[in-house]
C-alpha cells in the first residue's frame, strides 16, 4: 500500500510541476505579447507625432509664417 501512495504523490507532484511550468510559458508569452503590442504602440505615435509635425511645417509655408 505504501508503494501505491507513493506513486500517487509521485504523480501528483509530477502533475503539478507541469501545471506550473505550463503556466509560466503562458505568463512569459502574454509578457512578449505586451511588449511587442508596447512597441507597436510606440512606433504609431511616433508616426503619428512625424506626420503632424510635418504638417504643421507644411501650414507654416503655405501661410507664411515659417519666414
Amino acid at each position: 500500500m505504501a508503494d501505491n501512495s507513493q506513486n500517487l504523490s509521485f504523480q501528483a507532484g509530477e502533475t503539478k510541476g507541469q501545471a506550473q511550468e505550463k503556466a509560466s510559458n503562458m505568463l512569459d508569452k502574454a509578457a512578449d505579447a505586451a511588449q511587442s503590442t508596447k512597441e507597436s504602440i510606440q512606433e504609431t505615435g511616433s508616426q503619428m507625432k512625424a506626420k503632424a509635425q510635418g504638417a504643421a511645417g507644411s501650414v507654416k509655408d503655405a501661410t507664411g509664417m515659417n519666414k
